[in-house]
C-alpha cells in the first residue's frame, strides 16, 4: 500500500462499446478527475447517467468513486489498469430525456450487446424487429441490390438463445429481419437507434440491476433497482416483480453490515429490512440507491439551465440536420429523374440507331435488287431480239420451200410435212417471244420500284439524323435543368418541419399500433417452427403475458397498487 501511494503516474485505459482511450495519470488523480478527462475526450455532457467501471483482485465488478483517488481503488496495481465506459444510470423516458446524439448512442450500444449477451430478456418478435432497426443504423436505406441474405447471416443480430428456439434457418432469419428493414427507408442512423431504445425500453428487464436477497424470513429474492424504485423479485422469476416501492414513497435509506434498511415516507408503514450476501454488495446497493433517486427527483423538477441550453442547442441541430435531409432528398431525387430522362433519351437513340442501320442495310439490299433486275431485263431483252432474228429466218425458210414444193409430189410431200414442222417451231418461237417479251416488261416494272425504295430509304436517312440531332440537343437541355433546380432551397423548409414535429405524436402513436400488429403477425408465423423443449422459463412468462394483455408498465402499476404498509407486510410475508 505504501508504494502504491507514493506512486508518481501512471496509465490507464478506458473502453467503451465503441471506442478505447488510453491516458497518463498523475499518482493524485481522482475518480472525478479521470471520469471528466474521458467525457471531454468524446464530447460527452449528459455526465449523470455513466460511470467508469473495473474489477477487482477477487473479480468483482466496481463503480469507481468519483472523490477518490484512482490507485487508492485499485488494489493491484501490477496489472495494466482498465475500465470500462458504461450506463450506470437509466432513463425513464429515452426518447424525452437522452439529448444528445452520443449519450443515446452508447446506451443503444449497451442495450444492444445486453440484448444479445441475453442479460436483458427479449421476445423472439420483439428480438427480430430490433435487428431490423440495428442493420438500419449501420447500412442506411434497404438496397435489393445489395442486402443479399448471406449479408445479414454474417451479423450478430439475435440473441442465440431466440436462433435455438426454432426451426429455421440463418436465411429464414435474414428474410424475416429484412421485411422489416426495408420499412424504415429513409431513417438516418440516429433515429434508428432512438427508436430501437423505445422498444428496448418496454423490455420487462430494461435498466434494472438486480441483487440476491433474503427477506425475515430467509426467503431467498431478487432486488431490482431501476430508474422509478426498487423492485422485489421471486427468486424463479426476473421478469415481474411481487411488490414495488416508487423513490417517491422511500425517505431514508442506510445499512448496517449485511442488514439493508429503508424507511418509507408514510410513518405508519414499518421499515423495509432485507440481507444481502456481502457487506461489498450492499454498498452497492446503496450506491445505485442514492444515484437513482436523485435522478427521480431532478426529472421532476424544472430544467436545470444547462438542460435547457442542450435541448435548444439539440432541437436546433435536429432541425438543421432535417432541412439538410430534405435538401438531399430532393437533390436524389431530381439526380434519379435526370438519370431517367437521360436513359430514356439514349434508349430512343439506340434505337434510332438500330432503325438508321436497318434503313441502310434495306438501301443497300434496294441498290442490289435494283441492279439484278435492270441485268434481267437486258438478258431478256436479248433473248427477244434473238428469238425474233430465228423467227424471221424461218419464215424465209418457209417461203422458200413453198417455191420449191411444185417440183415433185414426193418433194412435195416432204415440204409440207417440214411445212408443218416449221410451223410448229414458228408458233413455238413466237409464243416464246410474247413471253420473253411480258418477262422483260416484268423486270422493267420491278426496276421502278426498286428505284422508288431507294429513294425513300435515303429520305428515312436524312430523317433519322435530323432526329438524332434534336434527340441530343434534349438531353443537355433536361440535365441543365436538373441540375439548376437541385441549387433551389425552398424557403419554406424551417416551416414545414415545424408542422412535422408538431405530427410526431401521432405518427408515433400510429407507428406503434402499426408494429404492434406486425409483431403479433410475426409471432402468428413462427408459433409453428417453434421447438418446445428449447422454450425457457422467460419464454412462457412472456407469453402467458401477451394472452392476459399486460405489458411491463401495467405490471408495476399491480405491483406498487395498495398502501406502503401493505407492501412492507407483502414483502415480509414472501
Amino acid at each position: 500500500m505504501f508504494k502504491r501511494r507514493k506512486l508518481k503516474s501512471f496509465g490507464v485505459k478506458v473502453i467503451s462499446f465503441d471506442s478505447e482511450l488510453e491516458f497518463f495519470l498523475d499518482g493524485r488523480a481522482t475518480g472525478s478527475y479521470l471520469f471528466d478527462l474521458v467525457c471531454r475526450t468524446i464530447g460527452l455532457r449528459e455526465t449523470w447517467y455513466f460511470g467508469l467501471q473495473f474489477e477487482d483482485c477477487k473479480g468483482n465488478l466496481n463503480w469507481l468513486k468519483m472523490d477518490k483517488k484512482v490507485v487508492d481503488q485499485v488494489v493491484d496495481l501490477t496489472k495494466p489498469i482498465s475500465f470500462m465506459f458504461f450506463a450506470k444510470f437509466y432513463p425513464e423516458n429515452v426518447s424525452e430525456e437522452l439529448i444528445q446524439e452520443i449519450t443515446q448512442h452508447l446506451f443503444y450500444l449497451q442495450i444492444k450487446q445486453a440484448i444479445l449477451s441475453m442479460d436483458i430478456y427479449c421476445p423472439p418478435e420483439a428480438s427480430v424487429l430490433l435487428a431490423s432497426y440495428s442493420v438500419q443504423a449501420k447500412y442506411g436505406d434497404y438496397d435489393e441490390t445489395t442486402c443479399l441474405p448471406s449479408m445479414l447471416a454474417s451479423e450478430d443480430l439475435l440473441p442465440q438463445r431466440v436462433i435455438d428456439q426454432y426451426q429455421m434457418t440463418p436465411q429464414m432469419w435474414s428474410e424475416r429481419i429484412k421485411t422489416w428493414y426495408a420499412d424504415h427507408k429513409g431513417m438516418s442512423r440516429d433515429e434508428s437507434e432512438m427508436e430501437y431504445l423505445k422498444i428496448a425500453q418496454d423490455l420487462d428487464m430494461y435498466g434494472v440491476n438486480y441483487f440476491l436477497i433474503t427477506n425475515k424470513k430467509n426467503t431467498e429474492l431478487w432486488l431490482g433497482v431501476t430508474a422509478l424504485g426498487l423492485n422485489i423479485y421471486n427468486k424463479e422469476n426476473k421478469l415481474l416483480p411481487c411488490t414495488t416501492f416508487q423513490w417517491s414513497e422511500i425517505r431514508h435509506i442506510s445499512f448496517d453490515d449485511k442488514k439493508f434498511i429503508i424507511k418509507p415516507v408514510d410513518s405508519k408503514a414499518p421499515n423495509v429490512i432485507f440481507y444481502s450476501q456481502k457487506l461489498k454488495v450492499n454498498k452497492l446497493i446503496l450506491d445505485l440507491c442514492v444515484g437513482n433517486h436523485d435522478l427521480f427527483m431532478k426529472r421532476r423538477k424544472p430544467d436545470t439551465m444547462e438542460i435547457q441550453q442542450m435541448k435548444q442547442q439539440a432541437k436546433e441541430e435536429k432541425q438543421r440536420r432535417q432541412i439538410e435531409r430534405n435538401k438531399l432528398l430532393k437533390e436524389k431525387q431530381l439526380r434519379e429523374a435526370a438519370e431517367k430522362e437521360r436513359a430514356l433519351i439514349e434508349e430512343k437513340m439506340t434505337k434510332l440507331q438500330e432503325d438508321m442501320i436497318a434503313a441502310k442495310e434495306a438501301l443497300r439490299r434496294s441498290e442490289e435488287t435494283a441492279e439484278l433486275l435492270a441485268e434481267k431485263n437486258r438478258l431478256a431483252e436479248e433473248e427477244a431480239i434473238l428469238l425474233s432474228h430465228k423467227a424471221n429466218e424461218v419464215e424465209q425458210e418457209i417461203s422458200i420451200i413453198r417455191m420449191t414444193a411444185r417440183k415433185t409430189e414426193e418433194e412435195k410431200n416432204h415440204l409440207e410435212k417440214r411445212t408443218k414442222e416449221a410451223e410448229v417451231l414458228t408458233n413455238h418461237l413466237f409464243e416464246e417471244s410474247k413471253r420473253k417479251a411480258a418477262e422483260a416488261e416484268c423486270l422493267k416494272n420491278e426496276l421502278i420500284l426498286a428505284r422508288v425504295s431507294e429513294k425513300e430509304a435515303k429520305e428515312r436517312l436524312l430523317t433519322f439524323l435530323s432526329q438524332s440531332s434534336n434527340a441530343i440537343s434534349l438531353r443537355d437541355s433536361h440535365l441543365d435543368i436538373g441540375h439548376n433546380e437541385s441549387e433551389i432551397l425552398n424557403s419554406n423548409d424551417i416551416n414545414q418541419l415545424s408542422l412535422e414535429i408538431e405530427k410526431e405524436r401521432i405518427e408515433y402513436l400510429s407507428k406503434a399500433r402499426h408494429v404492434q400488429s406486425q409483431l403479433q403477425d410475426l409471432r402468428s408465423e413462427m408459433e409453428l417452427l417453434k421447438i418446445m423443449e428449447n422454450q425457457c422459463t422467460f419464454d412462457d412468462i412472456a407469453a402467458e403475458q401477451v394472452k392476459l394483455g399486460e405489458n411491463k408498465y401495467s405490471t408495476l402499476k399491480k405491483s406498487g397498487s395498495g398502501s406502503t404498509k401493505a407492501r412492507v407486510a407483502f414483502f415480509e410475508d414472501l
